[in-house]
């Protein structure tokens, strides 16, 4: 359902692009989004988008800095990433849900996920 790539190893300060290439109905969800998992802490949210209106969240850690968007026509999700920090080094899922939006950021409320991409920023 979801194919997540795009992730590799930057320098801090460069920029990555992460693309979730979606399939079957996934699209008819009520948000996707990324999350991220770093070693030995939990998995954690990242940005959000809403497929009614593209309405976009963010994480304290993601605003400014991450970008998530989405092409309806190719069913894609991106996450475009500038000013990478060590501390963004983690593997990040792509994910949807039918949940409510009040919940986007509990990661219980996701029905698929991708297989996840590995992040590697050094300092």
């Amino acid at each position: 359902q979801l194919q997540a790539f795009g992730g590799g190893q930057v320098q801090a300060g460069g920029s990555l692009r992460l693309s979730c290439a979606a399939s079957g109905r996934t699209f008819s969800s009520n948000a996707m989004s990324w999350f991220r998992q770093a070693p030995g802490k939990e998995r954690e949210f990242v940005a959000t988008i809403t497929n009614r209106g593209g309405y976009t969240y963010y994480a304290d850690s993601a605003k400014g800095r991450f970008t998530i968007s989405k092409d309806n026509a190719k069913k894609v999700v991106y996450l475009h990433m500038n000013s990478l920090k060590a501390d963004d080094t983690a593997v990040y899922y792509c994910a949807v849900t039918w949940g409510p939006l009040s919940s986007y950021r509990d990661i219980n409320q996701y029905t698929y996920w991708g297989q996840g991409t590995q992040v590697t920023v050094s300092s």
